[in-house]
């Protein structure tokens, strides 16, 4: 019961943070150079034609009377018109967000694939040359731009050696999953350090407790001490960094999908500000800041779920 009021307060605090990013959103965007009625109609466009369309979309009316038409079209659950496509944003980011979901959870488990192995050999073998490679070699990737390794991944195991599509990522499930495999990687490779840093930490901090002394006096196997014991204690932390980098890539995955020309949002933001399409670009935002906070709040609720000392109040 006290999980669940937990979860209802969390909820109810998230209220004035959407309302406040919806505030920051609506009026950054208005700061983006051109206008979206000069973009319609083109370079020959008349004044009195650019007029009409704006006009036409509301743009000759006070911006806050903008936002207040704005905010009560969102608590309806209308994001709005799109300028360029002609469609409501609505359809449009259901139809990209798959995708970009796609890409998150691919990266995720590579993250996770890649982590996870690598932190508990090196915390077994503190000091070693396995733990000295391992916190060695990944740092490299921290310092590696996501859209050039990106780019050697397409030319390495796309182009050279043709294991993977260089390019979108098909239409069955069977072509979604090897069509995420090397955008995945591409974040993994940048996000997996951190997680390997912070997991070392942990399972070494565990290692030194006195359970794991006790139950080595025991007579328990290594392996099962470190995977059995260890590793679930030293994880819960580990989640934190985890969700936190998950959220923060969540809106960087437009880099991403740009290099491997994916049908997510991230690809239809770009085109959208180039466009001057206000609606979009603002819908997208939006829902990449609800996914950001989104999965913060998972974060919190299960390191509070698997960790009895976080206090519910």
């Amino acid at each position: 019961m006290r999980y669940l009021v937990y979860i209802l307060k969390r909820l109810v605090s998230l209220v004035p943070v959407l309302l406040g990013i919806s505030l920051i959103v609506f009026f950054l965007i208005r700061l983006i150079p051109g206008d979206p009625a000069a973009s319609l109609l083109g370079s020959h466009a008349t004044p009195d034609a650019i007029r009409e369309i704006r006009s036409q979309l509301g743009l000759d009316q006070p911006v806050w009377s903008q936002y207040l038409t704005f905010l009560g079209h969102l608590f309806q659950g209308d994001l709005g018109h799109s300028y360029v496509y002609d469609s409501a944003v609505t359809e449009l980011i259901a139809l990209s967000l798959p995708t970009t979901l796609w890409l998150l959870v691919s990266a995720t488990i590579f993250t996770v694939l890649i982590a996870v192995p690598l932190a508990v050999l090196a915390a077994a073998r503190r000091n070693g040359v396995a733990d000295n490679i391992i916190r060695a070699v990944p740092v490299i990737g921290l310092g590696l731009p996501s859209f050039w390794l990106g780019i050697m991944l397409i030319l390495v195991f796309g182009l050279k050696l043709g294991w993977f599509p260089v390019a979108g990522y098909g239409d069955t499930f069977g072509e979604h999953v090897v069509g995420m495999i090397l955008p995945g990687l591409t974040i993994a490779l940048t996000l997996s350090p951190i997680l390997i840093r912070s997991l070392r930490a942990s399972m070494i901090d565990v290692l030194s407790s006195d359970y794991i002394v006790t139950a080595r006096s025991k007579g328990l196997s290594s392996s099962r001490v470190v995977l059995g014991h260890a590793l679930r204690n030293a994880s819960i932390s580990s989640i934190t960094v985890l969700g936190v980098n998950i959220a923060y890539l969540t809106g960087s995955t437009l880099v991403v999908e740009r290099v491997f020309s994916l049908p997510g949002m991230g690809q239809q933001m770009i085109n959208s500000i180039l466009g001057r399409d206000f609606p979009t670009v603002q819908g997208i935002t939006l829902v990449f800041a609800v996914m950001v906070v989104a999965v913060n709040l998972l974060t919190d609720l299960t390191h509070a779920a698997l960790d009895p000392r976080v206090s519910l109040a």
